[in-house]
Parts: C-alpha cells; sequence; structure tokens
C-alpha cells in the first residue's frame, strides 16, 4: 500500500469487570446520590458552572481517598489504564502511576457538558453508573481540527479513522480511557432520568 496511517488517536472502551457490575453499580449510585445531598458547596457551585446537573469536581475530587467504595474502583480502574498506556507503548518500567482526581457527574434532562480537555494528566476517563436509554455518549473530537483549514467536508460513507468527531456510547459498566489532550463533550441530556458517571485523571512519577 502506498499509504499508510501515522499519528494515530486511542480510545479505550472495556467492561469494568466480568462480573457483578449490577450490584457494584447499585452502590455506587446509592453513594453518588447521598454525596450530592451532603455536598451544598458542589450544588452551589454546579448551579453556575454545571447548569441543571450535579459534579463534584470542585469540592470532592479526590473521592478515592476517602470512600472505601471509590478506592476499590480506583484498584480496578488502575489495571484497564496500564493495559491502555501498553497499548501507546507508554514506557513505565520502575514508573508509578496514580490517580489524582475522581468526581462524580450526575446530568438530569438538560445538563450537558461543554467541549473540555484534562490538563495536568496524561489518561483521564469516565465509568458509566447509570444510562438510562437515549441518554448521550461522549464525544470526541479530533485534535488536528483546527488545522484542516480549506478541507473540504468529508464523504457520507467515511471511514472511521478518517471522521473528525466520533461518539461513543454511554453503557453502564463500562470504562472509557482516552489520553487527557484530546478534548471531548457531553451534548444535553434529553432523557427524563439522570445519567451518571464518575470522571478521573491519572499522573505516573
Amino acid at each position: 500500500m502506498p499509504i499508510r496511517s501515522w499519528f494515530a488517536t486511542q480510545i479505550y472502551c472495556e467492561k469494568l469487570q466480568k462480573s457483578g457490575l449490577p450490584r457494584l453499580n447499585d452502590d455506587l449510585a446509592d453513594e453518588c446520590a447521598r454525596l450530592r445531598e451532603f455536598d451544598d458547596a458542589g450544588r452551589k457551585w454546579s448551579s453556575t458552572n454545571y447548569p441543571g446537573g450535579y459534579t463534584s469536581y470542585a469540592t470532592m475530587n479526590t473521592l478515592h481517598r476517602f470512600s472505601s467504595t471509590f478506592t476499590d474502583l480506583e484498584k480496578k480502574l488502575t489495571r484497564h489504564v496500564r493495559t491502555f498506556a501498553k497499548s501507546l507503548d507508554m514506557d513505565l518500567r520502575g514508573r508509578e502511576i496514580h490517580m489524582t482526581d475522581c468526581w462524580v457527574n450526575i446530568m438530569p434532562p438538560t445538563a450537558a457538558h461543554s467541549l473540555h480537555l484534562h490538563p495536568l494528566a496524561f489518561i483521564s476517563g469516565t465509568y458509566y453508573v447509570r444510562t438510562p436509554k437515549g441518554c448521550p455518549g461522549l464525544k470526541f473530537e479530533d485534535p488536528r481540527l483546527d488545522r484542516f483549514m480549506a478541507a473540504p467536508p468529508k464523504i457520507p460513507a467515511v471511514r472511521d479513522e478518517n471522521r473528525i468527531h466520533t461518539t461513543y456510547p454511554a453503557e453502564a459498566g463500562n470504562v472509557i480511557l482516552f489520553e487527557s489532550w484530546l478534548r471531548h463533550e457531553v451534548a444535553s441530556n434529553r432523557i427524563e432520568d439522570e445519567r451518571i458517571s464518575i470522571s478521573f485523571n491519572y499522573n505516573w512519577a
């Protein structure tokens, strides 16, 4: 072949574990609900910065250090992060990786999460706890998009590797990982039920 693909952008999606997900997600959903009820400062911050929804990002974003439920989740997520880093050919020999941030996102109807990235981390991700049918997925943007300049539009049958956006459906029990520089967003929730996810960042030393 005269043409080869370079500079690939990889996204990881896998079940957190092979069994026991319904019970784990019930425990996580219950703890997320209690957290929202307890976190007065977080609800106040969310009313301005996360309209319609709740996130503990600004107030309680190291949940893995304070809750045994989230500590257990961290251990399971770390195994996935190591697998993803290996697929990226990252040299972690003699190095430690660690979760730096972990926070809850609850999206009732109308709540959305605008386009952003995660600075000061090397791998970021989300774990889905509650995903009612029809709730929005996680949309990623080609990191070269602002450099396309005079490029024509893509054909309707564009191949996956040539898309400028891709959306991963939100599915309870799934872990999605990506390099932290990759911009992403969540569209407005149009479903009556709440969408619950747990986001996190990892760093290395």
